[in-house]
């Protein structure tokens, strides 16, 4: 068995650093799908967060570990959608200058909500793959830290 990347301690201090500052999201019975499935399932209500996913915990989990140097130079991110908002919304509210490559095909909405969180949005590419290229571009060359929006510890036991 290998070692995960987080324990139980580092979730734990994650859920201690960003109470607060996110939603407590509730989870609820959902009689019709374990009706459905024979078991009983509770769905969790991540909608409710700011941005209407789960993923900010992580992003703010994140960056609250930056030293001042990073938070001052900014940070820089690639998504579609949900990691996108979950880091522009924490980032403006912490005043880290926030960028965040996007595919040119993403829908504008989340462009747009992307952008009304206070991030500096650049499309870039047909994939996230190209984008994760482009990021990691603006990283090396500007001096951004990279907020990967699932391989890193902190993102991780943010999320958890």
């Amino acid at each position: 068995m290998t070692d995960l990347p987080v324990n139980f301690k580092d979730i734990r201090d994650a859920a201690v650093a960003i109470a607060g500052a996110v939603a407590r999201t509730p989870a609820t019975a959902a009689p019709a799908l374990s009706e459905l499935t024979g078991i009983d399932i509770c769905l969790k209500l991540e909608t409710l967060h700011r941005t209407g996913s789960f993923k900010e915990r992580g992003a703010l989990t994140k960056l609250l570990t930056l030293k001042a140097r990073e938070r001052s130079a900014g940070v820089v991110a690639m998504s579609a959608g949900n990691h996108a908002q979950g880091v522009a919304y924490h980032a403006q509210r912490l005043g880290i200058p926030a960028t965040i490559v996007m595919p040119e095909g993403t829908p504008f909405i989340k462009i747009d909500r992307t952008e009304a969180f206070g991030a500096k949005v650049v499309l870039k590419g047909d994939s996230l793959s190209a984008a994760r290229e482009a990021a990691d571009a603006l990283a090396r060359d500007e001096g951004l830290v990279f907020v990967h929006p699932y391989d890193d510890p902190a993102i991780i036991a943010g999320s958890s």
